[in-house]
């Protein structure tokens, strides 16, 4: 299943290529795509994965760029 997740501050589009090939490497995600202009991520990984990976993404993103988030829905 793949979802699409706006981003808020993310500030750089290396952070972002950083962040897509920190994300891929997760357990359960398939494939991810960090988006600097249009502030998005593309997630792909099991829908029952999606629960599980929130806060492993999150993390991966908050270690790169501290003031960036992801608009994860519950």
């Amino acid at each position: 299943m793949r979802k699409v997740f706006r981003m808020e501050n993310l500030c750089c589009a290396n952070c972002a290529a950083k962040m897509e090939r920190r994300i891929r490497k997760l357990p359960g995600v398939v494939d991810a795509s960090v988006d600097f202009f249009h502030q998005k991520m593309i997630l792909e990984a099991d829908e029952a994965a999606f629960a599980e990976l929130r806060e492993p993404v999150m993390q991966a993103v908050r270690r790169l760029e501290p003031d960036c988030r992801v608009l994860m829905d519950d």
